[in-house]
């Protein structure tokens, strides 16, 4: 008799570790399961992920239920295991079992089972639902009543649940998850979803077309030169002024130009009834607002101004989306006429050259927070215009000023940054 219930003690107390395990298992599975997956997964329907989904948008019961359980059961497997330790060595067993339950349960009951199911959350977490999902109902009672507890300990320490935070994404953390996804986003779509979440740190004058590099038609020059210039042109549209460029008339879609040139005589009078009225774009504006404001207003070109008015020069949406998706050409390096590369590895530059555009050309990473242009950033680095051919260095990239021309650099030759070869000890 003595020996069947010795089995039957064992056999219930295996019982309860597996028990244990279960309860170990489901909370670290629950708690490990990734929550934007998860409202995923629950979204396109997942029975699983929905019953999860469920349980944890109740964590303090969830976790009220698998401690209860846990707990239980280890205190239940800690008495059974003393009877049979008694049982086999008398009250020497009683030091005996504390050991070697500790040992197992921390074996099999913790350590195993929640490393299992922090590796593998939805394989556990998902099945464990179908039962943490009724036992919750059944000790609910219980759960509420040990809760009611937890919140006012809680709130004689001054913590309330609705401090808890929410499952919102910072712009920081949104980019650390695009590029911890792996192979699960393409390389590609990876450098797109991040620039979109760089447009805000970026101005329309930093991709602007600068104003002394700006194409329009001045209707201070005679009608034969305008024309030649319409027929011409490789640019859609065309800002319209007269003698400066800050006293822009309008602006002339070439589609609109293209029915005028049809006609016997033309003078610019009609010109002018073509154009449509100029768009203004501040020069603070932020490339993500600057894109919300083009789709508002049904443009794609606009002219950047500065806090006086002035024209800095235009920016069109082409030069946003580029933002975005990258240089519409399949190698912006070899086909700009700004860039040129040459055999030694050095490139000569055109002082005009955005400094923004030479890193994303070139992957280099010249200063942004200052000048716009190559020009911008010598003269801002010397601290005067050079008067003849200079050498000076700029963040580890050494620039040759090339040519120079009206207080202007026209060009130069900037050297890769060279990395420090590290000395060997003999």
């Amino acid at each position: 008799m003595n020996e069947t219930s010795l089995a039957a003690l064992f056999i219930l107390l295996v019982g309860l570790i597996i028990l244990s395990a279960f309860f170990s298992s489901s909370e670290t599975g629950m708690m490990s399961l990734n929550r934007y997956r998860l409202k995923h997964m629950a979204k396109t329907g997942h029975k699983g992920a929905r019953r999860a989904q469920g349980l944890l948008n109740r964590t303090d019961q969830l976790i009220g239920v698998i401690l209860i359980g846990n707990n239980f059961v280890n205190i239940f497997a800690s008495s059974i295991a003393t009877v049979i330790a008694i049982r086999l060595w008398g009250d020497a067993g009683i030091a005996i079992a504390t050991v070697l339950l500790t040992i197992v349960i921390l074996i099999f009951a913790e350590v195993t089972p929640k490393t299992l199911a922090a590796l593998f959350p939805e394989k556990i977490a998902f099945p464990a639902s179908h039962i943490l999902g009724p036992l919750l109902k059944l000790l609910y009672p219980l759960v509420w009543t040990v809760n009611l507890f937890t919140t006012g300990i809680l709130r004689l320490l001054g913590i309330s649940s609705a401090q808890a935070s929410e499952d919102h994404l910072s712009r920081e953390e949104l980019r650390t998850v695009v590029n911890e996804a792996g192979a699960l986003i393409p390389a590609r779509h990876k450098d797109m979803l991040v620039s979109i979440l760089d447009l805000e740190n970026v101005t329309v004058t930093d991709i602007m077309v600068p104003r002394n590099e700006v194409v329009g038609i001045d209707l201070d020059d005679d009608t034969d030169t305008i024309l030649r210039q319409l027929r011409n042109s490789q640019h859609t549209r065309l800002p319209v002024f007269k003698g400066d460029i800050n006293n822009i008339q309008g602006i002339l879609h070439l589609r609109s130009a293209a029915r005028l040139l049809q006609e016997p005589e033309i003078n610019k009078a009609m010109i002018m009834q073509l154009c449509q009225e100029p768009y203004f774009i501040p020069e603070s504006t932020a490339l993500n607002t600057q894109l919300l404001n083009f789709q508002k207003a049904k443009r794609r070109f606009g002219m950047v101004v500065d806090e006086y008015g002035d024209v800095l020069g235009l920016a069109t949406l082409e030069d946003i989306l580029e933002e975005i998706v990258g240089e519409f050409t399949t190698d912006y390096a070899a086909t700009s006429p700004d860039i040129i590369p040459q055999e030694d590895g050095t490139h000569i530059i055109d002082g005009s050259a955005a400094v923004r555009a030479i890193n994303k050309t070139l992957e280099w990473d010249l200063p942004t927070d200052g000048p716009k242009t190559l020009n911008g950033l010598i003269t801002e680095t010397l601290e005067n215009i050079p008067d003849t051919n200079v050498c000076l260095k700029v963040n580890g990239y050494r620039i040759e000023v090339l040519q120079i021309k009206d207080n202007v650099v026209k060009a130069a030759i900037v050297h890769p940054k060279t990395r420090k070869k590290r000395s060997r000890s003999l």
